[in-house]
């Protein structure tokens, strides 16, 4: 326990226990907070651009989806900001390996639940929750986010690995929902009138 030091020096008297419990607490009500801000993105990297993918492949669509999300974030990661290690092209890159592992389970959330909200309050959560991960590092040391947490590639080999079973298993095939091409109302007839479900 002692290499925590930052979690042993900020916990003070309640100990490591009690104050990761209040820290959850409090990263649920700020995903709250952030619920709005983040549903603006989540309409339409999750609500628009993931059901327009549907048709390429679940592997495609995961993919291409956290590829322009990474990008999306250009500007500011150019100049410095999650990737301050990572200099031009190396933290775009990092970013966009993020945006597809965490955009892969935020795109299951919306697949699952047919609603951008759910996507929306776990993508609040999860900008909340980013700079925990301070807590568990050495007094002095310097996290190099590239290589550490969810920013950084070590980051990414456990929930990559529950992606893939999740691919395995289709669990981000598209469910029976009319915002899905797939299964968008088709016409029938010479007319144009009779419509009929996929």
């Amino acid at each position: 326990m002692n290499q925590f030091m930052v979690l042993n020096f900020v916990a003070g008297t309640d100990g490591p226990g009690r104050y990761l419990l209040g820290q959850a607490g409090i990263i649920l009500v700020a995903g709250l907070m952030n619920l709005i801000p983040a549903l603006g993105e989540e309409i339409g990297w999750r609500g628009w651009l993931w059901p327009k993918l549907q048709p390429i492949g679940q592997v495609p669509a995961i993919l291409i989806s956290g590829v322009i999300w990474g990008i999306w974030h250009a500007p500011l990661i150019l100049l410095g900001y999650n990737y301050p290690f990572a200099k031009g092209a190396w933290g775009l890159a990092a970013m966009c390996g993020m945006c597809i592992v965490v955009g892969a389970f935020f795109a299951w959330l919306r697949t699952f639940s047919g609603s951008v909200w759910p996507a929306a309050f776990a993508h609040g959560v999860f900008n909340a929750s980013v700079g925990l991960v301070s807590l568990f590092m050495m007094m002095g040391s310097m996290l190099d986010s590239t290589k550490a947490s969810i920013l950084g590639w070590s980051g990414w080999i456990l929930p990559g690995a529950v992606i893939l079973v999740m691919v395995l298993f289709g669990a981000f095939r598209a469910r029976t929902d009319p915002s899905y091409p797939q299964n968008e109302l088709k016409s029938t007839g010479s007319n144009g009138q009779g419509l009929s479900m996929d």
